[in-house]
């Protein structure tokens, strides 16, 4: 119940912040915003101020803005978001993302300056203040001795034969010394579990090297100061949204050349279980968690999809280039069925969240009812 409950405040929150662009652009840009509702409908409550009812509606998801004129309709009328010029509907798209981004900014901001996980290595910059220094595995090569014995990403080496390693680069030197003969690694998990796992180092023809077949690094706890901790957070929104847009670039290529998705993708219900176990960790580990949804949620909405925001500005793009508007009605056509098309991909993905997380969720179920 508790990780449902998160998982709805963390969705809401990324979907009302998405929203709250549109309506505050919106309102900059002279439209008439007729409605802004936290939920989806049907209503549960509302109240009008202005030209705008403000509701709460019963499906806790997001929310909405409802814009004069967004479908092309009211065309003559100067508040209609039809009747503004181009650039002006451009702002008012892109402000949902630009907000996403923003709120990515300001969680890791607020991460670093209490203290965000994080790489530890000579690019830290000196103002960086380091706590909790762990050795933190990054990767396990499959068919490894490592993968075998049950060692996973996320671990965390505790000791190597009873001794205490804080510097990944003492720790690689021990392995490549005592590994060919057996060492006994000592693994702490985020449920606050140790176990012992005797690792022997072996050929691995995957990757042509001998080793135990796992890559780690040094981490911890990194804060700064106030206003270094702002630019820090800017920059960590920069550098995961290259890298997101660089994965989804890839899943691009994977599914038009190879016609296959060689990564594993997660609908709500995946997400769902990932922001319980996320949450296990602690508060600051759900913060830079939210972020990077927050972040992911933006590039998929500037994606040029139909329905997405990035669809109706490739439409906005092609009224430029062509010098009127697509016809209306075309229009509606094409976003209408561009969310059908999404909707299969949701039904889809939620379906292989069921197979990949069925036994955490039949569990979640067990122990509410026995609630």
């Amino acid at each position: 119940m508790g990780t449902l409950l998160l998982f709805i405040i963390v969705l809401s929150l990324l979907v009302f912040v998405h929203e709250l662009g549109h309506f505050v652009m919106a309102k900059r840009m002279g439209m008439k915003v007729e409605e802004f509702g936290f939920g989806f409908p049907p209503r549960l409550w509302g109240v009008k101020r202005g030209e705008t009812v403000y509701s709460i509606n019963w499906i806790p998801l997001g929310g909405f803005v409802k814009i004069k004129g967004e479908s092309g309709e009211q065309a003559q009328d100067s508040d209609s978001f039809a009747s503004k010029p181009a650039w002006k509907r451009f702002v008012v798209l892109v402000a949902g993302v630009a907000m996403n981004l923003v709120l990515a900014a300001v969680l890791f901001s607020i991460g670093y300056m209490a203290g965000l996980p994080s790489i530890i290595d000579e690019s830290l910059p000196s103002s960086a203040r380091v706590e909790s220094h762990e050795i933190t595995v990054m990767q396990v090569v499959e068919g490894s001795p490592a993968a075998e014995a049950g060692v996973v990403s996320g671990d965390v080496i505790a000791s190597i034969d009873g001794q205490v390693f804080t510097a990944d680069t003492e720790a690689r030197d021990y392995f490549a010394t005592n590994a060919a003969d057996g060492v006994d690694v000592l693994i702490y998990r985020s449920d606050e579990s140790y176990t012992t796992y005797t690792l022997t180092s072996e050929y691995l023809q995957s990757v042509d090297t001998t080793g135990v077949g796992i890559a780690f690094v040094s981490t911890g706890l990194v804060s700064y100061p106030f206003f270094s901790a702002i630019g820090q957070g800017v920059y960590t929104t920069y550098q995961f949204t290259i890298e997101i847009l660089k994965a989804f670039g890839g899943l691009i290529a994977d599914l038009v050349i190879r016609q296959e998705v060689a990564v594993d993708l997660s609908g709500p219900v995946g997400i769902a279980v990932m922001t319980g176990q996320v949450a296990a960790m602690g508060l600051i580990y759900l913060l830079q968690f939210t972020a990077v949804l927050s972040i992911n949620l933006a590039i998929i909405n500037v994606l040029p999809f139909p329905a997405l925001d990035g669809g109706r500005i490739l439409f906005l793009a092609i009224e430029k280039i062509r010098g009127r508007a697509v016809n209306q009605k075309i229009e509606v056509a094409v976003h209408n069925l561009g969310f059908m098309l999404l909707m299969v991909l949701v039904v889809l993905v939620t379906y292989k969240d069921f197979v990949t997380f069925g036994d955490q969720i039949w569990g979640a179920i067990k122990g509410m009812v026995a609630i």
